[in-house]
Parts: C-alpha cells; structure tokens; sequence
C-alpha cells in the first residue's frame, strides 16, 4: 500500500476526521499552554488538576449538566483547595498538591462506584476521541477559543510572572491574579484534554510538548511555535497510528510525544546530550 493510500484511507470515516481534527486543536491548546507550564515549573501542578476533575465529571453527570461545567468547577476548586491549605498550615506545596489531587480523585473513584449511569470509567480515564459526540466537539472548541484568547490577551504579563515573579511584582503587575489566572487557563485546558487522552495522560499534553521545544530553542517565542508544532503532530500521529494498530488512541499520542521529546534530549543542537557530548 502507497503511502498516499496510508494516509487517506483514514479520511474515509467521518469518526477519524473529527478524532484528527478535535485532537490537532486540543493539542496546539495544550502546547501553547505548555509552554507557560514548563518555565513555572507546574508538571505537578498540571497533575493534580488533571485528575482533581473527575468528581466533577461524575457529579455533572448526575445532576445533567455539561461535563466541562463540573470538571472546571472542581478543577479551581482543587487549586482554590492546595493554597488554603499551603497558606494556613507548614505544609510544602508538593506535599499539599499530593495530598489534594490523590484525595479528589479518589472521591471521584467513589462516586463512580456509586452512581448509577452509563459512565464509562475508561473513557473518563483514557478518552474517548474517537467517540467524540457534536455537543462535545461544541464545547472543546470554545473552551479551547477561551484558553488561547486568555493566553494571547496577557502574553507578555504570564511570561514576566512565569520567568521572574519578584520582578513582576516589584514592577506592579498583579502577580496573584495571574497566578489564579494561570490555574483556571490549566483547569480549562485538562477539561478540554478530557475527550482526547482523559484524566490520566493529559498531564503529558500539559508537559511533554514544552519540554522538548526547551531543549531545542532559548527564545521563548520560537520556543512556543516548536511546543504547538511537536504538539499536533504528536496528536496526528498518534490518531493515525492507534487507526493502523488498532491500539488506545491517547496511548498512542503521549507515546508519539515521548518520542519527540526522547529525540530532542538527544539531538538537540545545543542542549541534546549527544551534541554535549561530541563537543
């Protein structure tokens, strides 16, 4: 088989187009997102949001309401949850984010077992993009218009805080606000990473694609094109390669990611170990 044939024989099945499209979106958002996560040093943090959501899912579902609206809700309200409990207690910040993002989900596993529904725990765990249903697509993409308008509108105010947070504050921008700004961009996003990989491995579309575009660039603004770039073609990839393989669709994005990100920690040109090393 050509590869001309390789490639189109997909398009032929209108599920495949809206799992590559709604997977290409996703992943550019999360890859611009990315970005701000890698420098803030957030993995954690995008980790324990990620998971946080799930009893929001379950307790939309029950009260029939968008699953967005109640995984955003929880999403903040983890966040909302991990600096109350940093503020008032002696607790570390990694600590806390453990303790609340394990307790969420946890709480989340319980409704689960406990409602009565059709919830898939898999889907909610691993995505279902494949099954994307027209409601879904609707609301992926105005939260994905949301996340990138956000980050576009107060670009150069995230970047500050991001890189240097004293100096942000000493200037007089609000560097609370956009902390708390940040988180709900992150909340938005994981919901929106609901339907591509789930709960589970969004985190690595929140990670992965601005840490390989770290290694091959120092200029943050080549450094998002390269984030969003790795990003949907990771997604691409990873759709085509789970129709061909007949394998998990968010297994087969994250692992395509691990590629590129494995490829760029060796080769990249200034900062790749085996570049280092043959200098």
């Amino acid at each position: 088989m050509s590869v001309v044939a390789l490639l189109l024989e997909p398009l032929r099945h209108d599920f495949m187009v809206r799992a590559l499209l709604i997977s290409a979106l996703v992943g550019g958002v999360c890859g611009l997102l990315s970005c701000y996560m890698t420098l803030k040093g957030w993995a954690l943090m995008g980790d324990a949001v990620s998971h946080a959501v799930l009893p929001g899912v379950v307790l939309a579902y029950a009260l029939g309401l968008p699953f967005s609206l109640g995984a955003f809700v929880f999403g903040v309200g983890s966040v909302a949850t991990i600096g109350f409990v940093k503020q008032k207690s002696r607790i570390k910040e990694d600590t806390v984010i453990g303790l609340v993002f394990t307790g969420f989900f946890a709480l989340g596993l319980v409704l689960v077992s406990k409602t009565r529904s059709n919830i898939d725990l898999t889907q909610i765990l691993f995505g279902n993009v494949l099954g994307i249903s027209a409601a879904d697509i609707q609301q992926t993409w105005m939260i994905c218009l949301v996340v990138v308008a956000l980050l576009l509108l107060f670009r150069r105010d995230l970047l500050l805080f991001c890189f240097d947070p004293t100096h942000a504050r000493s200037i007089g921008i609000n560097t609370g606000l956009l902390h708390y700004l940040l988180l709900s961009v992150l909340s938005l996003a994981a919901v929106a990473g609901l339907q591509t990989v789930g709960i589970i491995l969004v985190v690595a579309m929140l990670v992965t694609p601005g840490a390989t575009a770290y290694l091959l660039t120092d200029r943050f603004d080549r450094m998002t094109w390269l984030a969003i770039g790795s990003s949907v073609l990771s997604s691409l990839l990873g759709v085509y390669l789970s129709y061909w393989t007949d394998s998990s669709t968010a297994g087969c994005i994250v692992l395509v990611q691990t590629g590129l990100f494995l490829m760029a920690f060796l080769l990249a040109p200034r900062h790749g170990i085996l570049c280092r090393r043959s200098s």
